[in-house]
């Protein structure tokens, strides 16, 4: 099993109106896997007059769409995650295989990506509006939702199923049409799931697929045209307010899932054993690769060696190798800039004071190795605090009180994700209500969960995708006066 049987010959191509076809101009792009650098498949390498044809079948799609039962778009949607439920062992070598990841954390991903499927399956017939008497009398107020219309989705490439299944679900459901735009680094997945769709009988141009390289050129196009009118974009900040900008010609509705500079804040009357659990899990998941992950340790000083101390021999056992290879707990980085990205936020902490733990020096190659570190004592002006590492390091600092903590953890320009360790039910509330984060996990190293609303405020972007208020993103509201 490759993973790779996902993405037969056919299907390594672009996905518009309901066909497989290559690039206009024939020109390609290489596939590679992380862990050896070899190139897994070519694919066809999409430019501004494909992405047209993907809108211009997309546009022609969505009357229909509209119009289709929401129980016919919800069945669709089950019929999608038993499909990738039942093939659960080869997407997780597949997500493995292009992006990495072990291949527990993969199947871990599965799971998780197609509970979206199931989750927008059940909310689909549940779109409603309202009805009430003014309150002046005389008339009524009716609102109806209505789906916004055909989206360009573009996703990240360190969560190759659940970015795609998070936002396509939704879509879907709210009965949009849409141009999905995979990252390039690894867009297999996306185009396993594409498959599934046009299986089951997804009306021909409502999915529509695109891969290619040059994502400025393809977005500008797509977004100078009136008949797109909505993108969802998860991925840099710097990117997203790019995007931002040129939603301004068509004032498109935008939901924007950007970076993460996430705390991770430890009291004194912490479980420290379950404490260092937790942060495994939001420091490792994804090697670190994660919007979510813990980029910032506060420990409190009473217990910040014995913290790093059991930190680091956790993260020194970790067994780092080829994501689908028994046994590894810690794949490859993405690709040779990641690995030179972490590098240097480490080397710059150290030249500023940090000491190394465990770990320090990227692993040689081939392959995008780097080792789980843990560092203590980087400065607060350090880079390595004030940027989001995406990878597999630690980097530990104390605290002595709890405002000192909320204002340090507050002084990012970033508010995603933020973690709480503490025994002081008290203590749990005013930190929630104190951290300027879209999410707090409390005693717990896992926030994301298809049936919660994701997304952060500030820098880190706005609207909700999951939970209630994921569909949200994908209606409009009218409003209908009816005199009495």
């Amino acid at each position: 099993m490759t993973g790779l049987d996902l993405v037969p010959a056919r299907h390594r191509a672009l996905f518009i109106d309901g066909e497989w076809r290559p690039a206009q101009s024939g020109a390609v792009f290489p596939v590679h896997d992380p862990a050896d650098e070899s190139v897994l498949v070519e694919l066809p390498d999409a430019d501004a007059t494909d992405a047209r044809a993907a809108l211009d079948a997309a546009a022609a799609a969505q009357p229909g769409w509209t119009a289709s039962a929401p129980r016919e778009r919800g069945e669709l949607l089950r019929a999608a995650y038993e499909a990738v439920v039942a093939q659960s062992d080869e997407f997780a070598h597949l997500i493995s295989l292009e992006m990495g990841k072990p291949l527990a954390e993969a199947k871990g991903e599965v799971a998780y990506g197609a509970e979206f499927f199931r989750w927008f399956a059940e909310e689909a017939p549940r779109i409603q509006g309202r009805w009430l008497a003014a309150p002046g009398g005389g008339s009524r107020l009716l609102t109806i939702r209505k789906p916004v219309g055909p989206c360009l989705l573009i996703t990240p490439w360190n969560f190759p199923l659940a970015m795609a299944t998070r936002k396509v679900g939704a879509a879907l459901a709210a009965g949009c049409t849409m141009v999905v735009k995979p990252a390039e680094l690894t867009p297999l997945t996306t185009l396993a799931v594409t498959g599934i769709f046009e299986r089951i009988g997804l009306p021909a141009g409502v999915l529509n697929v695109i891969t290619t390289t040059k994502a400025p050129e393809v977005s500008a196009a797509l977004m100078a045209d009136r008949r797109l009118r909505k993108v969802s974009f998860t991925g840099s900040t710097p990117v997203g307010k790019i995007l931002v900008g040129q939603s301004a010609g068509e004032l498109q509705r935008m939901s924007m899932e950007l970076g993460g500079n996430a705390p991770f804040i430890v009291f004194e009357d912490a479980d420290l054993d379950a404490a260092v659990d937790g942060a495994m899990v939001a420091k490792m998941r994804n090697m670190g690769e994660a919007c979510t992950a813990a980029n910032r340790f506060f420990v409190h000083a009473s217990v910040a060696d014995r913290f790093a101390q059991l930190m680091a021999d956790r993260m020194g056992m970790l067994v780092v190798g080829r994501g689908q290879e028994p046994g590894t707990q810690v794949g490859p980085l993405i690709d040779a800039r990641a690995v030179a990205s972490v590098s240097a936020l480490v080397d710059g902490a150290v030249a500023q004071g940090a000491t190394v733990v465990t770990g320090g020096k990227a692993m040689t190659g081939p392959g995008f190795f780097y080792p789980p570190t843990v560092l203590l004592g980087a400065p607060p002006d350090a880079e390595i605090t004030n940027r989001e590492i995406f990878g597999p390091v630690a980097s530990i600092s104390t605290f002595t009180t709890e405002a000192e903590v909320v204002a340090r953890a507050n002084d990012t320009e970033f508010g995603l994700a933020s973690y709480v360790y503490t025994a002081d039910l008290a203590r749990t509330l005013r930190m929630a209500e104190a951290l300027d984060f879209g999410m707090v996990g409390i005693n717990t190293g896992l926030v994301s969960n298809p049936a919660a609303p994701f997304g952060g405020m500030k820098h880190s972007g706005f609207g909700r995708e999951g939970g209630f208020e994921g569909i949200e993103e994908y209606l409009e509201t009218t409003y209908v006066a009816l005199p009495l």
